[in-house]
């Protein structure tokens, strides 16, 4: 349950290893006043506990559109922090892409000018990629806060990722996001 007069958090996870332990922001932003709703990609369910999300959130953890007709299970969101974000969701957001329930709800809060923080997890080849370059570079102009680079998290070759997935600075995403907000709705 959400209480009265909560900010609404959306919290996006994608379908990368670091998912496992997205429950680590969800509890960081917690501490800060948020009520967090979590959105998993539908890659990031293979590495989410569903059930436990639901239970420390208080919100159903959402992957697919609902059905036309049914209501919506989730309040509306004030702000939302894509993280992990992978590559593939990048550069789908980055292109107006919403096949997924993730990425609709993400470029729909862009359009909505909500207040965005991604923090990408990817590997050094995929971040060389021109199309993630372009695609970070676009996502930044349109004034989304994308956390990528040594000064956040130094990246892996593919294959390594899973040695750094302990030190991923969930509490940087909150900081940026508190940088967003309007005067006098920050947290913490």
């Amino acid at each position: 349950m959400t209480p009265a007069g909560a900010r609404i958090l959306y919290v996006i996870a994608c379908g990368s290893p670091a998912s496992r332990h997205v429950g680590r922001l969800v509890t960081l932003a917690r501490q800060r006043g948020w009520s967090v709703c979590v959105v998993v990609t539908p890659d990031g369910r293979k590495f989410v506990d569903l059930p436990a999300l639901a239970a420390q959130t208080g919100h159903p953890v959402r992957v697919d559109y609902k059905n036309p007709g049914d209501p919506d299970v989730l309040p509306p969101a004030d702000a939302m922090i894509i993280a992990p974000a992978t590559a593939n969701t990048i550069n789908k957001w980055a292109a107006g892409i919403t096949d997924t329930l993730a990425l609709g709800l993400v470029v729909e809060a862009q359009g909505k000018g909500l207040p965005i923080v991604t923090l990408p997890f990817t590997n050094t080849a995929l971040a060389r990629h021109p199309a993630f370059q372009a695609s970070v570079a676009r996502l930044r102009d349109w004034g989304v806060r994308v956390l990528l680079g040594d000064d956040v998290l130094p990246l892996r070759p593919p294959g390594e990722g899973d040695q750094i997935i302990d030190r991923i600075p969930w509490h940087l995403t909150l900081e940026a996001l508190d940088e967003q907000l309007p005067a006098g709705t920050t947290h913490g």
